[in-house]
């Protein structure tokens, strides 16, 4: 199972509940206050969290992760590893009490998704990174994720890793191919198809279908798609909205075809070659989830090091192998196709690994859910998802 499987993806903005049942508002914090003391010149160490199964680990024993013994043997900064965010809002509970209170978090480097990265940058909770400390990352980084709208010039953020929602589908019990977003409204696909249930996670896709430009997406679009998934669910073409059980269900046969993330549909096509994953014609959203350092952090230049680490296309690659997401360094590419291993080699030419030029063209980021928007957004999807 890969990482991104494990996501909830509750979308009700419970970051925002989290706060407001404490009875406490989410604080802005200036420029001016939110870097403190760095001892990455003395304390040769760094505090890294991130997901479950989402770096390299060693063939022979788990608890050891190669690039990041290769990084401390190199800088001679070790660096203690959680697997500790499971869920995007969860972990913004966590962290969020002492970020408000200009306190720190205990971590140096954090990875969430794009989504809830947003929501950092806003609240002014991470330190802008310096570039002229990450000449790997100012030459390597992907074109297309170098400048998202919540975080124009990447300043504060960095992917770790990159992905698309698109469509899965078993081509083979289906007997058709699927090339649309409308495609999965046929008839015969009827209690066969399901949708993901957080909203961030699932809006972009479908409005892509309705043919909308999902970087300047409005209000009355998005309950447009509302009002087309609330017909479809009370007339049951819907199975059901699901996180990452649609997995099993695809597998199964229970479901023949899903929206999907293009890394578990890479695992499951070692098990199932029927299975293909599609970027429909209309459309499919890129996303990343991305590399931050939360203010306060007691080692700021050490974990832009391993942010720069990262970035070298040998390691990017090396990472790459486990991970099985869209690579955000395209580099990386020509040392798997160097290869001398076949199955390594072949990642090279896997475009869910690394996209060809006709699917980039297809691929966009979607505007971000403002704060604004995101209370009512999220009560009108949730009623009909079921939440």
């Amino acid at each position: 199972m890969s990482r991104r499987s494990l996501l909830r993806a509750f979308g009700a903005g419970a970051a925002g509940a989290t706060l407001a049942g404490c009875g406490v508002p989410a604080a802005y914090v200036r420029p001016a206050d939110r870097a403190g003391r760095d001892f990455s010149g003395t304390d040769h160490t760094l505090r890294f969290a991130n997901w479950p199964l989402y770096i390299d680990t060693d063939d022979e024993d788990e608890s050891k992760r190669p690039t990041l013994d290769t990084f401390t043997e190199r800088t001679g900064i070790s660096v203690r590893y959680t697997e500790e965010i499971n869920d995007n809002d969860e972990f913004f509970g966590k962290i969020s009490p002492a970020l408000m209170n200009h306190q720190q978090t205990g971590r140096d480097l954090i990875v969430i998704s794009d989504w809830m990265a947003a929501r950092f940058v806003r609240l002014g909770w991470v330190q802008e990174m310096d570039r002229t400390e990450q000449p790997n990352v100012a030459k390597y980084l992907d074109p297309q994720l170098r400048s998202p709208a919540f975080d124009q010039g990447r300043t504060h953020s960095v992917p770790w890793q990159s992905g698309i929602t698109g469509i899965a589908y078993n081509r083979k019990k289906l007997g058709r191919e699927i090339k649309h977003t409308s495609d999965l409204w046929a008839a015969d696909l009827r209690g066969k198809v399901t949708l993901l249930s957080g909203l961030d996670e699932s809006f972009a896709l479908l409005m892509q279908g309705n043919g909308v430009d999902i970087t300047r997406w409005t209000r009355d679009d998005f309950y447009t798609t509302c009002d087309q998934v609330e017909k479809l669910v009370k007339e049951k073409h819907i199975r059901r909205f699901t996180g990452n059980d649609y997995i099993k269900d695809l597998s199964t046969g229970d479901v023949l075809a899903c929206q999907a993330y293009s890394g578990d549909v890479i695992q499951l096509q070692a098990d199932n070659p029927e299975i293909e994953f599609v970027v429909p014609e209309e459309g499919a959203e890129l996303w990343a989830e991305s590399l931050m350092i939360p203010n306060l952090a007691r080692h700021k230049r050490n974990a832009e090091k391993l942010i720069d680490y990262y970035y070298e296309p040998e390691v990017a690659a090396e990472l790459a192998t486990w991970v099985n997401y869209v690579c955000p360094v395209p580099a990386a590419r020509e040392v798997l196709a160097s290869a001398k291993d076949e199955e390594t080699a072949a990642l090279a030419e896997d475009p869910l690994i690394f996209p060809d030029d006709a699917m980039r063209r297809r691929l966009a980021i979607a505007r971000d859910i403002t704060s604004e928007e995101r209370t009512e957004f999220a009560k009108k999807w949730n009623s009909i998802v079921g939440l």
